[in-house]
């Protein structure tokens, strides 16, 4: 990792915060404004789809490591598989973009709609034939880039988007997610891959500011299919897809709670006037719930909070993370 490459992480993060603030400006001036759901009194003119600038931001990080290495290292090869990553994650980016300029509380892209673009989405990689169609001791041939490759990259990104609602949650998924992924690729071998993951990462960061508690900015459906898209193309890449899916087990848990509801229940908690949250539904359908749940059986005070939930989820997902290093490596 030569020192000059630390320079793409600064791009990175200071292309999305210096343009963030004229992104929110712009967003209300044209109305593209969400409610925060989880405020007793909701602030009805945060600034959505903050997560394009991330898009913006992480893009031209990757698209300036790609220069340092051509015109600084005099690297004749650049890597297809580096255009392939970047544009699944880009055209995964314009889907969610698409989808939040539709509107999440008119539906959206239809569901149908959804999954097929996201299939075409894997394209890129489809056609360089990226990763090794060898798993668990079987050759699967062609089906791994017909079948296998566009399924996880449709897979990850429409799961990635099911844990969400409260400030901070995406971003933070992100960089955690993402950072366990850097340091996996760069342990086997693909640096590469883990500039990219960083590139992210460091975007990330700029948009958490503008998104903790409480959110100026929410990221939108353009922040995790973009995000989603990226973890399963590093997997695909790095030959890491078996860690990578058991990373995303409380995805798969958010997902099967989410199937309970038949896909119709909000992830939101039901704000209290004093700023707590209580569950809005009898049954669980999200880890979101079932983290107000837990809070309330070990606080003393039974008052749970916004970012309380987020902590606990992102300590969950830190712990499965930890088990999948000790299973796997």
């Amino acid at each position: 990792m030569n020192p000059i490459l630390l320079s793409t992480f600064f791009i990175s993060f200071f292309c999305t915060f210096l343009s963030l603030p004229f992104w929110i400006r712009k967003a209300k001036q044209i109305g593209l404004v969400w409610e925060d759901m989880n405020k007793p009194k909701r602030a009805k003119n945060v600034a959505g789809s903050g997560g394009l600038m991330v898009l913006l931001g992480a893009s031209i990080g990757i698209l300036s490591y790609i220069a340092i290495q051509t015109f600084y290292f005099k690297t004749e090869i650049i890597p297809s598989e580096i255009f392939a990553l970047l544009t699944t994650v880009l055209f995964a980016g314009f889907i969610g973009f698409v989808d939040d300029l539709l509107g999440w509380r008119h539906g959206g892209l239809s569901r149908r709609s959804r999954i097929i673009l996201l299939l075409f989405a894997a394209i890129p990689l489809m056609v360089i034939n990226a990763g090794d169609s060898t798993m668990m001791g079987i050759d699967f041939g062609i089906i791994y880039p017909l079948l296998i490759i566009p399924i996880g990259v449709a897979g990850a990104t429409t799961t990635y988007n099911f844990l969400a609602g409260f400030n901070g949650l995406e971003a933070g998924q992100g960089i955690i997610l993402l950072s366990a992924m850097a340091i996996l690729t760069y342990i086997t071998g693909h640096a590469w891959l883990s500039v990219a993951a960083i590139c992210m990462i460091c975007s990330l960061l700029a948009f958490y500011i503008f998104n903790y508690f409480p959110a100026k900015v929410f990221p939108g459906d353009v922040l995790t299919y973009c995000i989603g898209a990226l973890i399963a193309s590093i997997a695909i890449l790095g030959h890491a897809e078996k860690i990578a899916v058991f990373f995303f087990i409380p995805y798969i848990i958010e997902t099967i709670l989410k199937i309970r509801g038949k896909l119709e229940k909000q992830s939101f908690g039901k704000p209290n006037q004093d700023g707590s949250l209580e569950q809005p539904y009898e049954k669980i359908y999200g880890l979101e719930h079932l983290a107000i749940k837990v809070l309330k059986k070990i606080k003393p005070s039974k008052k749970v909070y916004e970012k309380e939930v987020v902590f606990l989820i992102h300590a969950f997902q830190i712990i499965i993370i930890i088990l999948g290093f000790l299973i796997f490596l």
